[in-house]
């Protein structure tokens, strides 16, 4: 979820979230009515009048919870506060699932629950979702300030403005990341395989939720990525796909790199433009192991070469549409193994505009595998060039002669990766070093003090994100494949 959370995975949805249209299964209809209509027996159940007045049944394994409250009512020193009592005990419910991707949301959580897949909002635009008390980035939204600033998939945001997020569900979180555009917020982020703890500041903007970027290259391969599975992605697609063929498109990328994923539905109306009729898409199988399938309609289908770019970043809807793609429709899956996310999650409004979202049921790919925490592993695997996982540089550090860290370990290595000449690499910051980023400022036009920091380090970063982009090797490598399929079509 990003600090909209979701599936999104999600496609993320606090974490990752697919939103099953109930039409869509019958049986699973069944299962989510009777789990809201016992939600709705707790929400009423504080108090036995109430129940008595629609007319429902004691139910036993209550009794401990109204005693519970009972309690707390007559004895507890202070006045209490019965809607807060209520919530927490329903989130505590969820809690005790052990599972980051149910989560109960007051109405203002629930509010940008609904809006983080179906408008824009204001914030920093990041996949986020809680494990195991933890916040992590799922993944950043493509041209966000969560991109531009270097946030990638499993940094871990153990502070936001310098309160701590251990313990928080991925929607508290989401409350404090998310504000106003143009105003700051500082994150505490620990990555993987780095010692200490990035302090990284982002301006929030506006993030539309514009999900669908497409380009033709000189061969007339398409390249179409795909960044979450929100309410309009489908339509965004075809019309993305229309364009593409009436500039003369002869194959197509289709990328969902950093796709934390989003709403089921759209997954399943985009992989049926690709799947034959009748094949599978994919299964759900509910709580008492019973399994149903979803296949391909008669609807029109794209037959030009197709490939799929995937990554650790690539999660939920987009797992769902990966392996769709692979195993019913004979397509090839470029990059790095998924997320791995198999589940299914609906959310259910209350009343008071509150909301809660839970796991209903796995969902497996098209042979039957359910990919939970194992990912799926690509057909052919391309790694990114080492400089793509570089950690972000903090503008507000000042690094300069003499200093010795992590960061100016760092700094080394992307002026090195740009074409410059450090010295050693080895976290000191000596003559050479500085040489380099004078020699670096110089070109980009700013004033020459041999000091990293501030537009210095921007600028770097902005150079170092150029380049990867420039030398996507993953994306390269599908478009040497797609050329191959042309060449052996053609003759």
């Amino acid at each position: 979820m990003d600090e909209n959370k979701s599936d999104q995975p999600s496609g993320k949805h606090p974490s990752p979230y697919i939103r099953l249209k109930k039409f869509h299964f019958i049986m699973l209809v069944f299962f989510l009515v009777f789990a809201t209509a016992a939600i709705t027996t707790l929400a009423l159940a504080f108090g036995g009048e109430k129940a008595a007045e629609v007319g429902m049944k004691p139910r036993g394994e209550f009794e401990k919870l109204y005693e519970a409250y009972d309690k707390l009512e007559k004895n507890y020193y202070q006045d209490i506060n019965e809607e807060k009592l209520i919530n927490g005990a329903i989130n505590g419910m969820l809690d005790s699932l052990d599972d980051p991707y149910s989560d109960y949301m007051d109405k203002k959580e629930a509010s940008q629950f609904h809006e983080s897949v179906s408008s824009s909002f204001e914030g920093i635009g990041a996949e986020i979702q809680e494990e195991k008390g933890m916040i992590k980035i799922v993944s950043p939204i493509k041209g966000s300030p969560a991109e531009k600033a270097g946030l990638r998939p499993n940094d871990r945001i153990m502070a936001v403005d310098g309160k701590s997020l251990e313990g928080m569900s991925s929607s508290e979180a989401v409350l404090l990341i998310r504000g106003e555009k143009g105003t700051k917020v500082k994150l505490k982020v620990q990555r993987a395989g780095t010692k200490e703890p990035m302090e990284i500041t982002i301006v929030r903007d506006e993030i539309p939720i514009e999900t669908v970027y497409a380009e033709m290259n000189n061969d007339k391969v398409a390249h179409i990525q795909i960044t979450s599975f929100s309410e309009h992605t489908a339509a965004e697609l075809k019309k993305a796909i229309e364009e593409m063929e009436k500039k003369g498109m002869k194959s197509m990328v289709l990328d969902v790199r950093q796709n934390p994923g989003g709403l089921l539905d759209q997954a399943v109306e985009m992989t049926d433009m690709f799947v034959p009729e009748g094949k599978v898409l994919f299964q759900v199988e509910d709580n008492q192991g019973r399994r149903e399938k979803m296949v391909s309609d008669s609807k029109k289908k794209v037959t030009v070469p197709v490939v799929v770019l995937v990554d650790s970043g690539s999660a939920s809807a987009s797992e769902i549409f990966a392996a769709a793609m692979k195993e019913s429709a004979g397509v090839t899956l470029i990059g790095e193994k998924t997320f791995g996310k198999g589940t299914v999650q609906t959310a259910e409004d209350f009343k008071d505009g509150s909301n809660m979202k839970f796991t209903t049921a796995k969902w497996l790919t098209p042979n039957g595998n359910w990919i939970h925490k194992k990912g799926i592993k690509p057909d052919i695997e391309v790694k990114l060039p080492d400089y793509a996982n570089l950690p972000y540089l903090n503008p507000d550090s000042e690094l300069k002669l003499d200093s010795l860290s992590e960061e100016v370990k760092n700094g080394e290595k992307m002026l090195e990766a740009l074409g410059y000449h450090p010295g050693k690499v080895d976290g000191f910051f000596d003559k050479a070093t500085e040489e380099a980023v004078k020699e670096f400022q110089k070109k980009s036009g700013i004033e020459q003090t041999g000091v990293l920091s501030g537009d210095t380090t921007v600028q770097l970063m902005t150079d170092l994100r150029e380049k990867i982009q420039e030398n996507d090797t993953q994306k390269e490598k599908a478009i040497e494949i797609l050329k191959e399929k042309q060449s052996s079509s053609a003759s």
